[in-house]
């Protein structure tokens, strides 16, 4: 009977230290979690403008390459590391709108073009748009996102994506 008890008070002891084990083990999970998340959100972002453009462009030649063959322009234009191509990309400004965060959205877009490329801005870069107007030819640098396609659908043409964009130079 002894013996049974003495069993009993090991299960105990041992299911204890399990516990006390496992907690330990969470805390240090949790720690080095966060840890990560913070190191991911607080690293410093890439900065477009002060990096060179891999291709130089006019806007109808992408939107082009696009239609053609998508999977080869993907190839191309979209990095599979997250760091996606820099564009330099030449066209005229067939419109301007702004977006809900206060950021503009200049559209380059032939007058023949099925879709255009629609070049978005960020709060740091929107003044250098203000000389700009519907027509005028300029030269947008960002990072492409997606390119363009015909959503069967829908029935009609998507623009190419480009995101951080800053004005290169103004013809």
């Amino acid at each position: 009977m002894f013996e049974i008890k003495l069993n009993i008070l090991k299960m105990k002891i041992n299911k204890k230290k399990l516990v006390k084990l496992i907690g330990i083990l969470a805390i240090a999970g949790i720690i080095i979690g966060g840890s990560a998340a913070y190191y991911m959100f607080n690293m410093p972002h890439r900065n477009v403008q002060d990096t060179n453009a891999d291709y130089s462009i006019s806007a109808s030649a992408l939107v082009s390459e696009y239609l053609e063959n998508p999977k080869t322009a993907n190839q191309k234009y979209l990095a599979d590391d997250g760091d996606s191509k820099v564009l330099a990309i030449s066209g005229t400004i067939s419109k301007i709108d702004e977006d809900l965060n206060g950021q503009k959205v200049f559209t380059l877009k032939g007058k023949s073009d099925k879709a255009g490329v629609s070049c978005t801005f960020t709060k740091e870069t929107n003044q250098s748009t203000s000389s700009l107007k519907v027509g005028d030819e300029a030269t947008i640098k960002g990072v492409i996102r997606s390119g363009a396609s015909y959503d069967k659908d829908l029935e009609m043409y998507e623009n190419v994506i480009i995101e951080k964009s800053d004005i290169v130079k103004n013809k």
